[in-house]
């Protein structure tokens, strides 16, 4: 891959780009600003660019003369569009391990990790979030069954589950140990509530959507989930959607 330098005015935006871009580029720039130009910019044989439009509006913020640009030749027009939709989708699907990021960001004294879009709460808010640990105001997704034929094991992704299970159950602690880390994993079932709408409404018997009820697992009478303890946690529905990729619905 060969790695060129080229005035900013070089090169050209794709006309057609589906992406909408204006609020990572004040992100971008900053990394720009702080890394250097660490990705370049992939255009076509005419310089138009494939992958890269927000590195490009980033580079003009800066002010930048020239940038690196790679030049991608051997792609047909077809898989130009494709990979201009491919980049940008498959970025969709990666989620961030809260544990792990919150090390990483604690060792990073020098350099203000909010330029880049993360967020830190001050003492005064991490106090406020303190006290209104439980609250009866919970934003709910609202799915709409879609008629799918859903089986319960769609519905729950146990991988990680499985393994910790696996681990616990061979290990040589003791059973009181086990038993107590069992209850734990169960922290790491991740539920696809959209498919457990579906379940609920076109497969599950009066008797089992009243136990999903109770479970909380769909919420059908917001009064009756406020008394019943499942609005008061704020992470019980709405950090759990998150994590299973469902929140921004």
């Amino acid at each position: 891959m060969e790695v060129k330098y080229v005035p900013i005015d070089a090169i050209t935006p794709y006309e057609k780009n589906p992406r909408l871009n204006d609020a990572a580029v004040d992100k971008v720039a900053a990394s720009i600003k702080e890394f250097g130009f660490q990705q370049p910019i992939v255009v076509d044989k005419d310089g138009v660019i494939i992958v890269g439009h927000t590195r490009l509006k980033a580079a003009k913020k800066l002010k930048l003369k020239e940038v690196p640009v790679v030049y991608a030749t051997e792609l047909s027009e077809e898989q130009a569009k494709a990979y201009r939709l491919a980049d940008n989708k498959t970025n969709e699907f990666a989620e961030w391990d809260f544990d792990l990021l919150d090390l990483e960001l604690g060792e990073i004294l020098d350099i203000n990790m909010e330029d880049f879009g993360f967020e830190f709460l001050d003492e005064e808010e991490e106090q406020q979030e303190t006290e209104n640990i439980y609250t009866s105001k919970v934003d709910i997704p609202q799915y709409e069954p879609s008629g799918k034929d859903v089986k319960l094991t769609e519905c729950v992704d146990t991988e990680k589950y499985d393994k910790l299970i696996k681990s616990i159950t061979s290990s040589t602690l003791t059973d009181e140990e086990k038993a107590f880390l069992i209850m734990a994993a169960g922290r790491h079932l991740k539920f696809n509530y959209k498919l457990i709408a579906d379940y609920y409404a076109g497969k599950a018997s009066e008797e089992m959507q009243s136990l999903m009820e109770d479970n909380a697992l769909v919420i059908i009478d917001y009064n009756d989930a406020c008394k019943n303890g499942y609005a008061v946690l704020r992470k019980t529905v709405t950090d759990l959607m998150t994590e299973d990729g469902y929140g921004e619905e």
